[in-house]
């Protein structure tokens, strides 16, 4: 029996390979288009590559001529930094100051006695204060950790608390004020007073104060001014015969003063602070004169009568004594010059030093109110005013001593730390802050207290030349990956890849593939040439410039003085002599930022320089529409074409495809009906011959 054959599912006659070879060549086509395709995409990713590396050059370009460029960076550095640190604007002036770190700024921190780990806290209204802040929390009662938990999440930032494990079996519980400062003191209303008062948190007691300076006696004459070098006027006599106290303080004219000592009853409580005002006012005083003892009316000399006799009704006179002085002459009483100082109050020391204390009234005409604590004036003797204004009164009230733990009414028994403000001292002058930041004492500085100094801190604020090495360097790398793409693109030699030495081997080979791609195409060429003429030439900024080129700051194509012959130092790579550079970096910063971008015409806008050229000129290749872009859309028309384009072809291949196979399969058809035939008669014709 003849084999069964079936056209499509049996291959007798090899139709397949017939169609498939004959197909191999009606795709040549379609094969040719695909390889097309996949050039234009290749393109396309390279063009977007490039670009990508020149986008990034101009980034960093922009970096070293913008605002924000690194040579405007400044850095702080501190002898104590566990002490105090700063940290600088970029418009903080290159400078060194003193600083001396006397407390830092605390906040209130109280603990409650020892409490029973089963103690409930009761129900109520709980109210704490902390400055002019206020955490008011309900609360329905229960142990101590809710208690504690309630509170923290209704604390809003002002308000911690904890549970500490006082011994076994005991707790006790730690409130934490979150704002530092003396004005934002802890303190308790409604339940809360009541129940730190029955957890031994605090105790209620009464303020005291001590008053001094209530009565006139208290006051004498103030110490003289030393002359160093103060107006005559300045220097003159001030006394305290004309002062006046009342029960609304001490009024002190013009050209008074005095000197109000201090009991050392008081002076010694250093927790204690000395509370007075004083309130400033304007008189019309132009014509008077300063104190008694500050000028006298000059007059002629008096002579008494010639003297005369009588004898009976006849009295003769004497002739007039004659001096041979001039008549008369004007006062010589002259206008006294008007005198405005602020240096009227002083604390005075016992070894006779003093320390000017500050006050504003004589600007604006208002009560200043003074708040000295005495841990500051050691040793204070006296309170002293000299007022040798012209025309100004003041009026100070008595000085009250007092302690300002106890004027909230309570005193915590179980004290971890109180609230007080930061005291520092910057160049000799003291003053207090409230918290341990502080930004307003020197322009454009953060100080940053961290503990009491043992010595004085000296803070330094200097250019960040790291910054702006750093800076340099991306720069210089940038702009070498930039040209190695821009001869790997528009160069046909492999040697540029291997040159690039910080590929990897994948990376080499996906780089062989783009070789000498765009070799035909200008804009690489002109881009590189552009840029490199860029980084040659040289910017006169200004008459005196030092710096006006890049390579006299050790960056070149050949900073390292190479004298010999290598292909390598041809394709325009920048190389950077680092010891060169950072000699130039210290000496000659200014010059170096004026060497990426400097304003030529005085409009304080940027308009020459290096990174202002590179900057333009990039651009225009990188930007939305410019080359770049039109290249890789240029590719985007071709790729959608020769898409069309495959899409076809692969259609007329599939159709031409099905005609060949149906063609064929007839003919496998119609041969297998012309061999069954053959063996049909083949069989009748041996019947036959068998008979």
């Amino acid at each position: 029996m003849a084999d069964i054959n079936i056209p499509g599912i049996t291959d007798k006659y090899k139709t397949n390979d017939t169609v498939e070879k004959l197909m191999q060549i009606e795709k040549i086509p379609l094969t040719r288009e695909q390889k097309t395709l996949e050039n234009y995409k290749k393109q396309q990713d390279a063009w977007r590559d490039i670009n990508r590396k020149v986008s990034t050059l101009r980034d960093s370009v922009k970096t070293l001529y913008s605002f924000e460029n690194p040579f405007n960076n400044k850095i702080t550095s501190s002898t104590e930094e566990y002490a105090v640190t700063a940290t600088a604007t970029r418009n903080a002036a290159y400078d060194s100051f003193k600083v001396d770190v006397i407390q830092t700024a605390t906040s209130d921190r109280f603990l409650t006695s020892e409490l029973d780990e089963n103690t409930k806290v009761p129900k109520g209204t709980y109210t704490y204060k902390i400055g002019d802040k206020t955490v008011t929390m309900r609360w329905k009662g229960g142990s101590l950790q809710e208690f504690s938990n309630a509170l923290n999440r209704r604390g809003n930032n002002l308000l911690r608390t904890r549970i500490i494990g006082a011994a076994k079996g005991k707790k006790a519980l730690a409130i934490e004020s979150l704002k530092t400062g003396e004005e934002n003191r802890l303190s308790f209303e409604d339940d809360a007073k009541t129940f730190a008062e029955e957890s031994g948190m605090i105790v209620k007691i009464n303020p005291s104060s001590i008053t001094v300076g209530a009565n006139r006696s208290e006051y004498t004459n103030p110490p003289p001014i030393e002359n160093t070098g103060k107006e005559a006027n300045e220097l003159r006599e001030i006394t305290d015969k004309n002062i006046t106290v009342s029960e609304n303080g001490v009024v002190v004219p013009p050209g008074s003063g005095y000197k109000l000592e201090i009991p050392e009853t008081v002076s010694e409580l250093s927790n204690y602070h000395l509370k007075f005002s004083i309130t400033s006012k304007h008189i019309d005083n132009k014509a008077e004169p300063f104190n008694d003892t500050a000028h006298k009316t000059e007059e002629n000399p008096f002579f008494s009568n010639a003297g005369s006799t009588t004898f009976r009704d006849i009295t003769i006179f004497n002739s007039p004594i004659d001096a041979h002085i001039p008549q008369s002459q004007e006062s010589a009483t002259e206008e006294v010059e008007s005198i405005e100082t602020n240096n009227v109050l002083f604390a005075r020391m016992k070894d006779g030093t003093e320390t000017h204390i500050l006050t504003y009234t004589i600007i604006n005409g208002e009560e200043t109110k003074i708040d000295l604590p005495l841990s500051d004036y050691p040793e204070l003797e006296s309170i002293v005013l000299r007022n040798s204004n012209t025309e100004t009164t003041f009026i100070v009230s008595a000085v009250e001593a007092y302690n300002p733990v106890e004027n909230i009414g309570f005193v915590p028994q179980n004290p971890i730390s109180t609230a007080s403000d930061a005291i520092i001292k910057y160049e000799g002058i003291t003053m207090k802050r409230p918290e341990n930041t502080i930004d307003d004492i020197v322009p454009d500085i953060t100080l940053t207290l961290f503990d009491k100094t043992d010595k004085t801190a000296t803070i330094a604020v200097k250019p960040d030349v790291e910054a702006a090495k750093d800076a340099l360097i991306t720069f210089v790398g940038q702009y070498n990956q930039a040209i190695a793409q821009i001869n790997i693109l528009s160069q046909n030699k492999e040697e540029i890849i291997a040159e690039l030495d910080y590929l990897t081997e994948d990376e080499q080979n996906a780089e062989k593939e783009k070789l000498g791609m765009f070799l035909s195409d200008s804009s690489l060429t002109s881009l590189k040439s552009s840029i490199q003429a860029a980084v040659r030439s040289q910017y006169n900024y200004s008459d005196g410039a030092e710096i006006t080129m890049l390579s006299q700051i050790g960056i070149s194509t050949n900073a390292s003085n190479y004298s010999g012959y290598t292909p390598s130092k041809l394709r325009g790579y920048l190389e950077i002599d680092e010891k060169k550079l950072d000699a130039e970096l210290e000496k000659h910063l200014d010059d170096i930022k004026n060497l990426f971008g400097y304003d030529t015409d005085g409009d304080l806008v940027i308009d020459s320089g290096i990174g202002y050229r590179l900057d333009n000129q990039l651009t225009g290749y990188v930007q939305s529409g410019g080359i770049f872009s039109m290249k890789t859309s240029s590719l985007d028309s071709r790729i959608k074409s020769s898409e069309q384009r495959i899409s076809r072809l692969e259609s007329q291949m599939a159709d031409k495809e099905a005609e060949l196979r149906n063609k064929y399969g007839q003919m496998e058809s119609t041969l297998n009906s012309l061999e069954n035939q053959q063996s049909t008669i083949l069989n009748f014709s041996n019947r036959n011959n068998n008979k």
